[in-house]
C-alpha cells in the first residue's frame, strides 16, 4: 500500500510538492514544515507524532 502524496497542507492550504519537505502522521494527514512548526509536530486530528513524508523521486528525461 503506497502512501497518499497530498498535495497540500492540511492547515495552510500551501502548496507540497511531492520532493519537497512535508510531515505526515500515521493516518497521512499532511502539513508543511512551517504548521508542523507551529503544532510541536502533534497532528492536530489524531493526536500522532508528525515526521517527515518520504520524497517521491521525480521523473527527469
Amino acid at each position: 500500500m503506497a502512501l497518499e502524496m497530498k498535495a497540500e497542507c492540511e492547515k495552510c492550504s500551501r502548496e507540497l510538492a511531492a520532493d519537497g519537505e512535508a510531515f505526515i502522521c500515521s493516518y497521512e494527514c499532511t502539513f508543511c514544515e512551517d504548521c508542523t512548526a507551529s503544532l510541536e509536530s502533534i497532528c492536530p486530528n489524531c493526536g500522532g507524532e508528525l515526521v517527515a513524508r518520504p520524497k517521491k523521486s521525480v521523473a527527469t528525461d
